[in-house]
C-alpha cells in the first residue's frame, strides 16, 4: 500500500518539477511525472530491500528528494537536448 502512495507522491513531485523549469514545451506533460514516479518506486523498493523501515520518515524523505532531483535533471537535459536537436534539424533542412 505504501508503494502506491510513494508512486502517487512521486508523480506529484514530477508535476511540481515540470512547471517552474524552462523548456517545458519541448516534451509532454506526463513525461517528467512518470520519470519521478518511476524513480520513487525504484528507490523505495531498493531502500526497503536494504532494511529501511517503511514507516520511518527517512525513507520517505530520501525517496522523494531523489525523485525530485532526478526529475529535474532529466527535465533540464531533455529540454536542452531537444532544443539543440531541433535547431540542428532546422539548419540541415535549410531553414
Amino acid at each position: 500500500m505504501e508503494l502506491l502512495f510513494v508512486i502517487l507522491f512521486g508523480a506529484a513531485v514530477g508535476v511540481a518539477v515540470h512547471y517552474p523549469l524552462p523548456w517545458r514545451g519541448t516534451h509532454g506533460i506526463a513525461l517528467i511525472p512518470a520519470v519521478a514516479a518511476g524513480v520513487a518506486a525504484i528507490v523505495w523498493v531498493a531502500l526497503t530491500w536494504l532494511g529501511w523501515a517503511w514507516d520511518g520518515g527517512w525513507i520517505w524523505a530520501v525517496t522523494l528528494i531523489l525523485a525530485t532531483v532526478v526529475a529535474a535533471v532529466v527535465d533540464l537535459y531533455l529540454g536542452r537536448h531537444r532544443t539543440a536537436s531541433d535547431q540542428r534539424r532546422l539548419v540541415a533542412l535549410g531553414g
